[in-house]
């Protein structure tokens, strides 16, 4: 079934961007319940045809999967060209879950322009899996930037007090960004004789410096979007002022869209300047990791420390990728996509507070188990995971990145595992002043426990989240051969 000619792809990206139109055109404010459940059918489509994707996938070989190929402008050979392999499923079958999530998140917080909101997240969802779908540069570039128009209305449109200068923030940091990756693009399909075709760029012979000049266009706007230090000053902008489900994709979603291209692109087009380049990519994860972890520490607003705890999660990936061994990259896929779950969690937990109450600063809460034990159970949980906890997800992937690192050099491996430590002091700081301890405020002594829907919405995360720390096998059964592959690539100089 994996050379299936059945277009499963086209169908991943199309589905949720049809059913968001549709949501569109028939969504309408006055019937807000029609709206909800017509984006939810549309969700629950859009997840249910990424499936055969993962049924049919096969995990022996590092060739592309389900590939869809046509002719789209002749005269510049773009072709609409689509496939999948071992790196790229997971991000597929993420993407289309947690826009379910979103849809449910959403249900009855947002009151104003229901149609529009949930259209958002639907088209938003098909061109992030357009993205990970990709095999031509062009239509990659394209499925990338479209990406940032329905996020900057999300939060544009449906954020907090200041979202206007973080959607612009945002707009701009990572579309100037992906104006350098244009050229780079443009480069390589003048130097391969007219290919936009992402596995002809990976053969191509390249002399040292072009490869570094193009790593660094590269690196230009796949770093903003990771985001790594010193860039990522956009991120906690954005998290504070989208929405919760905004935040939600933000940080389990778009944030990978940047790591996937460094695997992508700048690592095979041009792996001797990865190689040289290695040890300030490995400096700057470290910084991310590192200081970053320092600097959420100190934050007042729960959702400024989430989105903080994410840069230092998001070095951890980095620092996998440049460590050039099994390891480090495997264990940075599964911190990708354990990260999808745990932050997206927290954010859907800082959330369900701010629904109550109106305010994320912790100093604002305080006892909250005492009126919401239900919530505060899950929050326990997802808080441990968020801090590398055995047995959760958020475990399997920091601690498979450290033994890489450790095999790279010990020093190396010794900072890295500094963030276990720091990654426990400010989750679990943060939940003691939220949920244990009296009640502070009277405001807190009114709160109602999870509602059916929000405990539902938690506890398939909860079980997610476990699953993949107690059984991670199915996740790297997937990815090992491609990442076998892909290290074997690039090790191969291309001078």
């Amino acid at each position: 079934m994996a050379s299936s000619t059945f277009p499963w792809l086209t169908l991943s990206i199309f589905v949720p961007i049809v059913a968001g139109l549709l949501v569109l055109v028939l969504g309408r404010d006055d019937k807000p319940g029609f709206t909800r459940v017509l984006a939810l059918v549309g969700s629950i489509a859009g997840f249910l045809v990424t499936l055969p994707l993962y049924m049919g996938f096969n995990a022996q070989t590092a060739a592309m999967q389900f590939e869809e190929k046509a002719s789209w402008i002749e005269s510049l050979s773009v072709n609409y060209h689509l496939g999948i392999d071992g790196i790229s499923l997971w991000f597929v079958l993420l993407t289309a879950f947690i826009t379910i999530i979103v849809v449910l998140a959403g249900w009855q917080v947002i009151t104003k322009r229901v149609a529009q909101y949930m259209a958002a997240f639907l088209i938003l969802s098909g061109l992030m899996v357009g993205v990970f779908a990709a095999l031509d540069g062009l239509l990659f570039y394209i499925f990338f930037e479209a990406t940032l128009i329905p996020m900057y209305l999300i939060i544009g449109v449906w954020g907090g007090p200041n979202r206007v200068y973080a959607a612009f923030k945002f707009f701009l940091y990572t579309l100037l960004g992906s104006l350098l990756t244009l050229i780079a693009f443009i480069y390589l399909w003048n130097a391969s004789g007219g290919s936009f075709d992402i596995q002809t760029w990976h053969k191509l012979p390249l002399a040292f410096e072009p490869q570094v000049l193009i790593f660094l266009a590269l690196f230009a706007a796949f770093a903003v979007k990771v985001p790594m230090w010193p860039v990522h000053t956009w991120l906690p902008d954005a998290h504070v002022e989208a929405p919760t489900g905004g935040s939600v994709v933000l940080a389990a979603i778009m944030l990978k869209l940047g790591a996937y291209g460094f695997l992508r692109f700048s690592l095979p087009i041009a792996p001797d300047a990865s190689h040289s380049l290695a040890g300030l990519m490995i400096a700057l994860s470290l910084i991310a990791v590192i200081y970053i972890g320092l600097v959420a520490i100190i934050q007042e607003d729960m959702k400024k420390l989430v989105a903080y705890s994410s840069v230092a999660h998001m070095g951890f990936v980095t620092l996998g990728f440049f460590l050039f061994n099994t390891a480090g990259l495997e264990g940075a896929i599964v911190q990708m996509v354990s990260h999808g779950f745990v932050s997206g969690a927290m954010f859907l937990c800082i959330g369900v507070l701010y629904d109550r109450m109106h305010t994320r600063r912790i100093a604002d809460y305080g006892g909250v188990v005492n009126v919401m034990p239900r919530f505060v159970t899950f929050f326990v949980l997802f808080s441990l995971a968020n801090s590398g906890l055995p047995a959760t997800s958020g475990f399997v992937g920091e601690f498979t990145v450290i033994m890489g690192a450790v095999e790279y050099n010990f020093w190396i491996g010794l900072l890295t595992a500094t963030a276990l430590i720091l990654g426990a002091a400010y989750s679990l700081w943060m939940l003691k002043r939220v949920a244990f301890g009296d009640i502070q405020n009277e405001e807190v002594r009114s709160m109602p426990d999870l509602s059916s829907r929000e405990f539902f919405i938690l506890s398939v995360m909860a079980l997610l989240v476990l699953y993949m720390g107690i059984h991670p096998k199915p996740f790297t059964d997937v990815m090992h051969v491609s990442v076998e592959a892909l290290l074997q690539h690039v090790s191969i100089s291309k001078l």
